[in-house]
This record gives structure tokens, sequence and C-alpha cells, in this order.
């Protein structure tokens, strides 16, 4: 009996779909194979099984917290990533040549759009890259990441997801999404929204503002 076959990954999706916009724009605009423009029918489908998880900020502590002590330089990776949303293969990456001035500044060969990326340090992660590069590996670091989920009881956790927590967190405080689009590196708003879900409890102060509408008649009389 064969075993059921899983789905193609969303990553997966979306290359094969652009290839496929591609061709069709080719076939339009060079080769003349087709009368009508038809690239910009096609879209990317939205992921169904997409994940959300995003943690406190006391959650994000104990994570930190249960990384087990012969993993301190990992623990620094661990908790640079919570304080600025990289990736950890961008971590493991960064050189003394990258920190600026207080700041993160990251080549154009460095990211994912070809262009830099400037990514602010806080007071409490200036000293985790004092020493770079990182005197560890990513295999020991998503080691230490997984004995830490195991330890507060959230085998769910992946290391990408403290990515979604900054995005989420700076969501929550009030932060416009074209300003943490420009922390993560994003290309568009679009992709940004998936990270920074909306905040239940700054809706009561968001419609605070609205003006008081059943009084304005007897104002103006």
């Amino acid at each position: 009996m064969r075993p059921p076959e899983k789905g193609l990954a969303q990553s997966t999706i979306n290359n094969r779909t652009q290839v496929v916009k591609r061709v069709l724009s080719l076939s339009y605009r060079e080769w003349d194979w087709i009368d009508l423009p038809l690239d910009g029918k096609l879209r990317k489908p939205s992921p169904k099984n997409e994940r959300h998880v995003y943690l406190t900020e006391m959650e994000l502590a104990e994570l930190l917290e249960a990384v087990p002590e012969r993993y301190r330089i990992e623990r620094k990776v661990i908790l640079l990533a919570m304080l600025t949303g990289m990736r950890r293969g961008k971590l493991m990456a960064l050189e003394s040549g990258n920190v600026y001035n207080g700041r993160i500044v990251l080549r154009p060969n460095q990211t994912k759009s070809g262009k830099p990326r400037v990514i602010p340090l806080t007071e409490e992660a200036l000293p985790l890259v004092e020493a770079l590069p990182f005197d560890t590996t990513g295999d020991r670091v998503r080691g230490a990441f997984e004995k830490a989920r195991e330890k507060i009881g959230r085998p769910d956790i992946r290391f990408h997801d403290l990515r979604h927590c900054y995005a989420s967190l700076l969501a929550s405080k009030g932060e416009a999404l074209t300003s943490i689009r420009d922390l993560l590196g994003h290309s568009s708003l679009t992709v940004t929204s998936r990270y920074a879900h909306a905040d239940p409890a700054r809706w009561e102060s968001v419609v605070a503002k609205l003006p008081r509408i059943s009084n304005q008649s007897a104002t103006t009389h």
C-alpha cells in the first residue's frame, strides 16, 4: 500500500506559479504565441495551512531561560533572533563589519531582495554582537533551541517563529506595518501582514478615536 502523498510546500507552489507567469508573459510580449496578456490572470494561491504561532513577552523569556547552560553562545543567537527578527542563517553569517553605529547593516549580497537592510539594536542586543562571527554552528543553535522548547512543553515552536513574534510584538505596540516591513526586509505589505496579526487588545483604543455622532445634531442647532 502506497503511503499518502504529501502536498507541495507553499514555497514550491509559489516558485512554480512564478515560472508559469513568466512563460505567459514571454508568450505574449516576446514570442507572439498568444493574443492576450494572461500572466496577470494567474495569482499565487493563498496558503490554507498557514501557521500563526506567536509567543508573548513572558513566553519568549521562558523559552530563553530554558536554554541549557552549556549553550551560552547559542543562547545569544536565540536572543538576538528575538530582538531583531533575523533568520538563523543571517545571524550565523554576521561579521564584525556588519555592525555600525549601534545597528546591524546587511549588504546587498546578504539580503534576499538584493538591497541593503538596516536593523537597529536595542541596549539588550548590543552586547550580543560584540564578538562576531558567532563561535558556533547552525546545528548547535538548532539543538539548543529544540531542547529549550521541549523543556517548556512547546514542541510546536520553530526557530523561524521568533521572526513572526518580533513582527507581532512590534504590531502590538502600535508600530506601522510599513516600518515592520522595512525592518524585516519584506518586499511588500502583503507578506508582512501575515506575520503581524491584529492585536484585539488595541481595538478598543482604536475605535475610541471615533467622534461622537449622536450628539452632532444637537450641537449644530
